[in-house]
């Protein structure tokens, strides 16, 4: 029998599955909303509807430090992954058909690389060390003459680690292969205009922009075969009409990013810390999944000594906090976690884990009021375990 519970969350610890819509990106997108010219239109309303995504495109290409015709707008993280792996496979055939990925990269990598190999496509899925690190040297070692493309994520989003983008970009740069990083997770986090990388993803959701609307930057000379066909929008990489209140919203989001970076991470890490601190001296038993030093201040995966962590997601949601066992992408998955898996969790111990991830909303008076809150129901749930 299905169980139906009252959800009463009214505290958000889930920024790494989505964002709220910020004020000023809501702003801005209603204010293009008497803007409903087609942009491929030449008439008025058309070259209306173009300045507005012309405008977003420049802005978006300041985030990344890149120039506005090395931006193409997508549907999200999703598809902007999809397009980097299946673009540059196909683009690249006459080369070879290697490619090289990592075991804790998003599913629509996973997937895709999967897809790719039905394709007749080879892949290495690297290992990584308990941390969730890939390994530099364990790259170079796995380049072959065939190998086309190189794709490890720069921020993993469910423990948090941040993988050496940079010496991977070097390596691939040194062999000529292309590199592609999703960087969904560090956007307006990090500085991403220094990764080396030749495609890098992005997803507005997860900068305070909207569901629908992603980024995929292309370098300068990167061929790519498109996975969409139809008209000639977005230089012929993307076709479709383009979501234009969505790019809007997205261009906007990037501009703050851009502003606010540095602000929001010094935020975070202070934030992180107090949680960090708070639930490791209040709580026996507990281990903070990802690199200690080499990761992003936003993602807090915590593992709980005999805790079955869906059921404590659960409660934590009756008494208002939203968390998360993982990846929002897999949530519907019953199998234990790939990333998990991984860093050499066993399937028992994968399962009993909450990830907390923290944004720019995200208050000091939330964390302390989650961390008073939480030493009880990790007590109830392991009195319930020994019973």
């Amino acid at each position: 029998m299905r169980i139906i519970y009252l959800m009463m969350s009214n505290i958000y610890f889930d920024y790494a599955a989505t964002t709220p819509l910020h004020p000023e990106v809501k702003k801005a997108m209603e204010e293009s909303f008497d803007t409903f010219g087609n942009p491929s239109s030449i008439h008025r309303f058309g070259r209306e509807a173009r300045a507005l995504v012309e405008g977003a495109r420049e802005k978006v290409s300041l985030l990344l430090g890149a120039e506005p015709e090395e931006i193409f707008f997508t549907s999200g993280g999703t598809e902007s992954n999809n397009l980097a792996l299946i673009g540059i496979a196909r683009s690249y055939r006459f080369k070879g058909n290697h490619i090289i990925t990592s075991s804790v990269e998003h599913p629509s990598v996973i997937r895709t690389v999967e897809f790719l190999k039905e394709e007749g496509y080879e892949a290495t899925f690297l290992q990584v060390d308990r941390h969730g690190l890939v390994e530099v040297e364990s790259v170079a070692k796995a380049v072959r003459p065939e190998t086309i493309l190189i794709s490890i994520m720069h921020c993993n989003n469910e423990i948090g680690t941040i993988e050496p983008i940079e010496e991977i970009g070097r390596i691939a740069r040194e062999r000529e292969i292309p590199f592609h990083t999703d960087a969904v997770q560090s956007a307006g986090i990090f500085p991403l205009n220094d990764l080396n990388a030749d495609l890098i993803s992005i997803s507005g959701h997860k900068i305070y922009a909207p569901k629908g609307v992603g980024v995929l930057y292309v370098k300068k000379g990167t061929r790519l075969s498109p996975i969409i066909w139809g008209g000639e929008q977005e230089n012929q990489r993307r076709a479709g009409t383009e979501n234009l209140y969505g790019i809007v919203a997205l261009g906007k989001a990037a501009e703050l990013a851009l502003q606010e970076r540095e602000r929001r991470k010094e935020k975070l890490e202070s934030l992180a810390s107090i949680l960090i601190s708070e639930i490791t001296s209040r709580i026996e038993g507990v281990r903070l999944l990802g690199h200690p030093q080499k990761r992003s201040p936003h993602i807090m995966h915590f593992l709980f000594d005999r805790v079955e962590g869906e059921s404590l997601a659960i409660n934590l949601d009756i008494k208002g906090f939203a968390v998360s066992t993982g990846s929002a992408c897999s949530s519907q998955s019953i199998e234990p976690s790939q990333v998990l898996l991984a860093i050499g969790l066993s399937k028992v111990d994968s399962r009993r884990g909450i990830r907390f991830s923290i944004g720019d909303m995200t208050t000091e008076d939330e964390v302390k009021t989650l961390t008073a809150t939480l030493p009880s129901l990790i007590d109830r749930q392991r009195k319930l375990y020994q019973a």
